[in-house]
This record gives C-alpha cells, structure tokens and sequence, in this order.
C-alpha cells in the first residue's frame, strides 16, 4: 500500500546514512560475529531475491556494490579510512556474496574494527583542533561533497581534513553569534556524546549495519532491522502521532527533517522546515543534547514524547546554515488537521477575468483503516462532499485539485478519488515480484464531475498523488501544472520477518528482525512507470524546489524508470495539443511580464550557482556574504509558496498571491481554450 506510513518508514530507517566520529581510549569492545548471526545472514540472502520486486539475487556485482555502500556508510565524508585500508578491502570485493550465503558476516565485523581504531585516533586530535587557534582571515576552502574526494593517502592528509572540518564548525558557531568560548564547549559536547553513543554499541548494530548496506543495494528503501530496532519501530509507530509531527533521515551524520507533516505541531507552529539540521535536543528544562553522529532512532526517541509537553530542537536552517533554537509543544497528529477543504473563487477579484473556480486542497490522500467504514474519514468522501457543494453553489466553471506538498497515502483512496473525475476503467498497474501485472481499476460508472480539470503538483507530491496525477494526465481528463515533474517514488515497501520462507506467514522462530523490502512498482495505465522520472506536468512554472535534489533520481541505486504493456482504457479528448502549447505560452508571456516571478528565475540561478559549487570558503568573510545569499533565495522562495504564515492552522485554502494568481489564468486559459475562445497573448 502506497500510503504516508510507507513514506515515514522509509525516510525514518535510514540507518545507513550513519556515521559516527570516535571512540573512548578505554573500554572499548571487541566485535566478532555471534552464532546467531550467520542464519541471520543467510535468510536474509534468500529472501531477497524470492520477495524484492527486481528479483535478483546476491551475486559478484551486488558484492561489489556491498564493498562500497559499506564503506561509504562507515565513512561518508571520508575522514578516517585512508587509501591503504580500501586496498586492503578490496581484495574482497567479489567475495562478499559467497560469505554470506555461506552465513559468514566477519568480513563487517572486521572493517568495523578497523573503523573503530581509525575513530579512536581522530577522536583524541578532534579535541586538540577544537582547542587550537584558527585563523579566519585565511584563504581556504572546504570540498562539499565526499564524492569529490580521494580517499586520503595519508595520516597528514586525514588530518588535514580534520582540520579544516573542526575550523568550518567554529566558523558556523561563529557567525551565529557564539562566543568561542561557547562554540568550542559545544563541539567538545559533541564529541563526548558520540563516544558514550558508540560505547553502547552492540554486536548486533554492525550486523545491521552491514545487511542494510546489502539490502540497498537492491534499491535505497529495502533495509534490514535488527531485532532491537524492530521493537523501537513497533514503539514509535505506536506513538507516531505523538511528537512534532516530522518525519526525519540521517545524512553525513546530521539529523535531517525529510518532512514537516500538514496538520502537526511542527507544521503549525510554522519554523521547522525541510532540509534543517537538527543537531540538539532538549526537554522544555535542561541542557540541549547534543546529536550529531547519533543514531537516528535515538534522535527520534529523544525528541518524541506525551501530547502537551515540551521539547526543544537546536537547528541549523537547510540553506542558511544559521543556527536556531525551536520550543515544539509535542501533541497528536489529528486527522482533521490533513483533510481535504475546498472554495469557490471569483477570479474577477484575482486576476481582473470573469470566471468560478473550484478549488481542492488535498494534503493526503488518507483513509482511517481502524474505524467503521460508514464513519472513518476517507479523501474521496470528502472530496465528494467538496464537489456536491460546488454543484449545490451553482457549479464552476474548472475545479483545481491542489496536490503541492503531497506525500502520497492510501492506494484504496486514490483509486477512488480517480473515480470521481473519471469513466470506470482502470487506474494504476501493480508489478508484484513474480513479475505478474495487475491492473487496479475504478469499477463505478460515472463520474461526479465532468468539466475542466487541473491538477497541481510540486516535487514533493509523491506515491499516490502521482497515480492521481498520471491517471488524470493518460484519461486526458485534464491538465497538470506545477515544478517539471513529481517526486518519482512508484514502490512499495512492506515489513517481512527474518525467517525461513515457509514460516513468512506464521513466524515462530527465534526473532532475527525484519526485512523492509520493495515488493511492488507501480504503472501508470500508458505503461509507464511513476518510479524515478514521476509524472511531468503539462505545463511548468518557475520554482526553486523543482532544482532542489529531492526526487526518487537522486538517491542511490534508486530503481529506475521502465515501461510495461498499457492496460486497455478509453482517453478523453479534453487536452487538445494546441490548446495545451498555447497556454505554455501565454503563461510564459505572463510570467516574464511579471517582477514577482522574474525574482524567482534570480533565485533560480543563485540557487544553481550555489548548489553547483564543489567547495565552501573557510574564510569568514567570503562564508557571511554567501549566508547572505542563501537568505535572499529563501526569501524568495517563501513568496512562491504565498503567505509567510502559510502553516498556521488558519492559512487560506488559496491564498492570493503571484503563484496562485498564474494558475488562475491557465485555469481560465484552460476553459478558453476547450470552448475555442483562446487566442495567443502578445
């Protein structure tokens, strides 16, 4: 099922992504791989290629693939391995899956070691360049990305590196307004804490470790759960909607929020945003803890907590890099909260042209599975009610369907919120991992409304939204605006206990964890998979999250973008060609004609010139002004999604505003054109 939890789930495992920064000069423990873990092991090699959708096994390539997703795993910023130890490594590199087919994780534990010897070194210099003086004035720079780096040659040049990572902290601390006094005790925290994190390690934390780098080899959303981790995942979906209301992933060792949910205590409050790094947690009294380089289910467990209470995040803005300190009061996620609302809007009072618009904002496509069905809050009844109430006003002359920002939900809903725009016929073609295809069809005659559709989409409208999207665009129902493409996630993910396969079902065993594999792919009626490439609008406007990395494309061995046979569906004819070409260019006359949008496109290119950049300046100056910078493209940014105040529980279904005002003209444009009254704007 393509739902919320599937997204929460995947962005809240990536335990992967976790790296950790030193070791303590005593007590430290020494792994060999338990007993127990070899059958661990060897189940988990056969259950990949009898339950993951690509049905492929563990074979020399996947061994190599293993060799690097660990390491890199280990050591993202590659700041402990040096040259010599990857050599030493990759002897192994077409072995690994021979081992563990034969149950032997050894190969995990001991580059482990090694990882742990390298730590402890750095671990005590850490602390000497914490001390040390540094000057700010200096000509240097910092290479972003890890990928972009050797491996170093040498225990000078992995110093080196230290160096300058120590010296870019204290910078951030200092431009923040901390005393050096401050930032150096903040960072000694730091690194105190990720010692007694790393000392409680146990066995089985490298086990997992190691057999997720196998399962995301396959694709970035499988992951292996230790049973330790199981338990904590059945805790807090348990307590899911207790908290902040975000959904977190580990990268480089930061805590990232992946995604602030519509309706939570974190949306309503407003300041939390994607891409911030949360690198402190406190209680409402206390001292901030610090969490860099912590795993990320004890990052979760400290922030999540009772409904009324209190917690405090320390956060490093996403593109600012400025630190910031959020009061959260933690309460429930209520479902209310991400329901479907919609209005009627005069479009003479908007944009100066006679029309009605129907609009539908929809946050989720959600379903209450535990309540009676005749009383559980469902989308498509909701949506129903929307376009009763539209007809019982009059009618309309085009509904918008706002899916900006929706991460996905029920399969059942979008097949029936599908329902209500379309003929019945099929929606969605599922692959299951016997490669067998089965078409999910609308099955009621009819379809509530029949005028003029547009569907809004942005990059982070996922799962769900892009089988509606998809749907709407292959019937030729109606159009799609919005960023160039969606998200691109067309899997689903489902939770599988390690166990011999004739026990999947009744499990019975000693507990061995649990298995998230991708076991579906989703197909749009044309063929086309959603997976990676999404769904691409008819017609795109300019928008600085269409060039932010956040789609399916850009993680690792994402599964890539394919085509089956086109299930049997009758299209409409309600998107002539030349009516879509003609829109596209009156809205980019518009656009250019407008100062509001105009500062998008500049925020577009700073944007690009700043993400293109391959290094940061560790000289003070040079690193304030591009702060700087970063702020104006955030500022921008806010404008495009409208009101500053957009995430108060009483912002506006369609606030006024350039944006909003672009799509209202396509939307009349569109009616135009299907009554053949549009003409090409000078």
């Amino acid at each position: 099922m393509a739902n919320n939890s599937s997204r929460w789930l995947r962005k809240a495992l990536c335990y992967s992504l976790f790296a950790v920064a030193g070791w303590s000069s005593s007590a430290i423990p020494t792994f060999a791989a338990e007993a127990t873990e070899a059958e661990t092991a060897k189940l988990v090699v056969q259950m990949i290629p009898a339950y993951h959708v690509a049905q492929k096994g563990v074979d020399d390539r996947i061994s190599s693939m293993l060799l690097d997703n660990y390491l890199k795993n280990l050591d993202p910023a590659k700041l402990y391995f040096q040259q010599a130890d990857i050599d030493e490594f990759s002897s192994s590199r077409l072995t690994l899956d021979d081992a563990l087919k034969a149950g032997d994780v050894q190969f995990g534990h001991d580059v482990f070691k090694r990882y742990r010897e390298r730590l402890k070194v750095q671990l005590t210099k850490a602390h000497d360049l914490i001390d040390a003086s540094h000057d700010f004035t200096v000509d240097e720079t910092l290479t972003i990305k890890a990928d972009d780096l050797p491996w170093a040659r040498s225990q000078e040049e992995v110093d080196e590196r230290w160096r300058k990572r120590i010296k870019y902290d204290l910078l951030q601390f200092r431009l923040d307004g901390e005393s050096e006094e401050e930032a150096r005790k903040r960072l000694h925290s730091r690194y105190r804490t990720v010692q007694r994190n790393i000392e409680q390690m146990k066995s089985s934390d490298i086990l997992e470790f190691y057999l997720t780098a196998l399962t995301t080899c396959f694709d970035p959303h499988s992951t292996y759960m230790s049973p330790e981790s199981a338990e904590d995942f059945d805790i807090q979906m348990r307590l899911s909607l207790d908290g902040i209301g975000a959904s977190l992933r580990s990268e480089d060792g930061y805590t990232v929020v992946q995604e602030v949910m519509k309706g939570g205590p974190a949306f309503k409050d407003g300041r939390l945003k994607a891409k911030d790094k949360i690198t402190g947690v406190g209680q409402e009294t206390g001292e901030i803890e610090e969490v860099f380089e912590i795993k990320l289910s004890d990052v979760v467990r400290k922030i999540r907590g009772k409904a009324g209470t209190k917690v405090r995040l320390r956060v490093q803005t996403g593109l600012t890099s400025e630190t910031q300190v959020y009061e959260i009061t933690r309460d429930k996620v209520e479902l209310q909260d991400q329901e479907a609302k919609g209005e009627i809007i005069e479009t003479d009072d908007r944009v100066g042209r006679t029309g009605k618009i129907g609009i539908i904002n929809l946050p989720s496509f959600y379903r209450d599975f535990g309540a009676n069905p005749n009383e559980g809050k469902s989308a498509a009844v909701d949506i129903e009610k929307i376009l009763l109430g539209f007809r019982d006003q009059g009618g309309v002359d085009a509904v918008v369907v706002d899916l900006r920002g929706n991460g996905g939900g029920a399969l059942s809903e979008a097949i029936e919120v599908s329902g209500l725009f379309i003929d019945q016929g099929p929606v969605v073609q599922v692959k299951e991992p016997s490669g067998r295809v089965k078409e999910l069809a609308d099955e009621i005659p009819g379809a509530l409304y029949t005028g003029p559709l547009i569907v809004v989409c942005n990059r982070m409208s996922a799962s769900a939204s892009e089988i509606f999207a998809g749907v709407i665009k292959d019937y030729r129902r109606g159009i799609v605006i919005g960023d160039s493409t969606t998200h691109g996630k067309g899997t689903v993910q489902n939770l599988l206990p390690v166990a011999a396969r004739q026990a999947f079902r009744v499990f019975n065993g000693a507990d061995r964890g649990r298995l998230k594999l991708t076991i579906q792919q989703f197909y749009r009626v044309n063929g086309d998979s959603t997976q990676n490439r999404g769904v691409r609008s008819d017609v795109v406007l300019p928008s600085i999250l269409d060039h932010i990395d956040e789609g399916e494309a850009g993680l690792d061995n994402a599964l890539p973008f394919d085509q089956i046979r086109n299930a049997r569906y009758a299209a409409g004819k309600l998107v002539p060609a030349d009516v879509v070409a003609t829109i596209q260019k009156n809205s980019e006359t518009r656009i250019k004609a407008d100062g509001e949008f105009q500062k998008i496109e500049q925020g577009i290119a700073r944007f690009l010139e700043r993400k293109n950049r391959k290094e940061l300046s560790l000289q003070e100056s040079v690193l304030k002004a591009e702060r700087e910078t970063d702020k104006a493209i955030v500022e921008e940014e806010k404008k495009q999604m409208g009101d500053v105040e957009e995430n108060k529980e009483d912002a506006e279904i369609f606030p006024k505003n350039f944006y909003n005002d672009e799509l209202t003209n396509i939307a009349l444009d569109y009616i135009a054109g299907l009554d053949g009254k549009l003409t090409v704007r000078k």
